[in-house]
């Protein structure tokens, strides 16, 4: 069976990647043929590519608790709902505080989620070589949430989500900037000593889709594309139903398998952005996207605390 989860894995990485390229290229296209002053495009491609990546959080009460009673269960929804409404409500009351803490605290999920899939790669290869995982989680963590957003680009993005964020950074964004493309050089030079050349290429394409988007779309496609799917294809790994069609040689079926299940939190997802919306009495053309933005940074407070569990038994 671990062929067939490693022919999985694969492909997914394959997808993830061709994502990020065609984003990169797409991006140089419409710069030529729409104004720069038009972010419509930048608005409909995040929305699209952050409905792709909401449903991955879906199930972490079946990946904690898979055999445990209703009550339990129940429980444990509680309190991992309790815990993202606490955050929404600090995200909307301190709003840079609140942005800070989840710029942080993104950088440092999406790179162990990222080392962590490459990992159970290297678990059902028949020769890995030696991985540097943690300098590799820094650099794939950090990339793609902190230089889209202390780039030149950044203000016009962070103007259309909140006013309030422009100046986020504090005056350090060409330190956070230097800080970022110096961890990735090193991270460069140590995978290509490794021959690790898969990661490095990866990198890459991280690095030039974070310099190339707009700040907007590299997140966001960043987040539906490429952590959201790669962190779907480890979920397979612990479904019983996934594990099922892994069986029967499915991988495609053992992927939908992790997806299908999550769908109803991304329409609840958008409820609960209109709900907001509705008892701010805000517009729901002009604060859809940021309130949309707030609930999925919130969900991700709990979900980060819940995957680590999966993420510490991938890495070690």
């Amino acid at each position: 069976m671990a062929e067939i989860e490693l022919d999985l894995f694969l492909k997914v990485r394959k997808f993830s990647r061709i994502a990020v390229a065609v984003t990169i290229v797409a991006t140089f296209i419409f710069a030529q043929v729409i104004a720069s002053s038009d972010t419509t495009w930048q608005v409909v491609i995040a929305v699209i590519a952050l409905a792709a990546g909401i449903p991955h959080g879906a199930l972490d009460h079946l990946v904690t608790l898979p055999k445990s009673s209703s009550l339990k269960m129940a429980g444990f929804i509680a309190i991992y709902v309790a815990v993202a409404v606490i955050a929404v409500i600090a995200l909307l009351t301190w709003n840079v505080a609140g942005f800070i803490a989840v710029v942080a605290m993104s950088a440092v999920h999406f790179g162990i989620g990222d080392a962590a899939f490459i990992s159970e790669i290297d678990r059902r290869s028949t020769d890995p070589k030696p991985f540097p995982r943690y300098l590799y989680a820094l650099a794939a963590g950090t990339l793609p949430v902190v230089i889209p957003l202390v780039s030149d680009k950044s203000a016009g993005a962070l103007e259309r989500v909140n006013p309030a964020l422009l100046n986020w950074h504090h005056g350090l964004n060409n330190d956070l900037l230097l800080w970022t493309m110096l961890l990735t050089a090193i991270a460069l030079l140590r995978l290509v000593q490794k021959r690790r050349d898969a990661e490095a290429i990866d990198l890459v394409l991280l690095y030039l889709l974070a310099i190339t988007a707009p700040p907007l779309v590299a997140f966001a496609v960043y987040f539906g594309c490429w952590h959201a799917m790669r962190h779907t294809a480890r979920l397979t790994l612990v479904l019983p139903r996934s594990q099922k069609a892994f069986t029967e040689g499915n991988s495609g079926k053992a992927f939908l398998g992790a997806i299908w299940p999550g769908l109803p939190a991304l329409v609840g997802t958008f409820i609960v952005a209109c709900g907001i919306i509705i008892f701010r009495r805000d517009s729901l053309s002009d604060q859809f996207l940021w309130i949309t933005l707030v609930v999925v940074w919130a969900l991700t407070v709990p979900h980060m605390a819940v995957t680590a569990r999966l993420d510490r038994k991938a890495l070690s």
